[in-house]
């Protein structure tokens, strides 16, 4: 499983046939199993495979071919539209309508994002995150209809890897790493970093 990690290249071109109903269960399965805030699971997935979705999504990616490329699209959302529901439904006040329960909800949805990338990955399908869902979240709302309280934090698309790409530098460890607190740099490990 280390090798897998080490090994992670982002993927931005896919074969054209589609990644089965099974496969997809399996590896949202895995996604799901991540670690979350109070076991609350404070997320959603949207899938999207129909070209007709996707071409909705793909303006929202400032139109990135790999959107309408891939066979899988799946948006992560913050989701406390379910769990604020659960609340109200068990006579409590939800109390969550400000920035740290997004915040708690956006890690929920990003470790899960990841469990997702190592499963697909470990399948030999291929990924690619999409930064640009932060960018215009606004119109992901909208095409993907989703309600107050669902906010989308991340996309992934998800295929047969159609390419083969050098993986892309990483920092060294030494500049990411402290040692029981933290070490401010100095300007030549900055330089040195970069």
């Amino acid at each position: 499983m280390i090798e897998k990690l080490i090994e992670h290249r982002t993927i931005r071109k896919y074969k054209t046939f589609p990644v089965e109903e099974e496969m997809i269960h399996k590896i949202l399965e895995a996604g799901c199993r991540a670690s979350t805030t109070g076991n609350m699971q404070l997320y959603s997935i949207i899938t999207t495979q129909d070209e007709k979705g996707k071409a909705a999504l793909a303006p929202c990616h400032f139109n990135q071919p790999m959107v309408m490329n891939a066979p899988l699209v799946l948006t992560f959302c913050a989701d406390f539209n379910r769990f604020n529901k659960w609340c109200k439904l068990s006579n409590a006040v939800p109390g969550y309508d400000n920035f740290l329960s997004f915040v708690t909800a956006a890690i929920d949805a990003l470790l899960v994002a990841q469990n997702v990338t190592i499963a697909a990955e470990s399948e030999g399908l291929g990924v690619c995150y999409l930064g640009t869902t932060t960018y215009l979240a606004g119109k992901i709302i909208d095409v993907l209809k989703l309600p107050k309280g669902v906010i989308p934090v991340t996309t992934l698309t998800i295929g047969w890897p159609d390419e083969h790409p050098e993986q892309v530098d990483r920092l060294p460890l030494e500049a990411i790493v402290h040692d029981e607190t933290y070490h401010d740099y100095s300007d030549d490990e900055i330089i040195t970093c970069y």
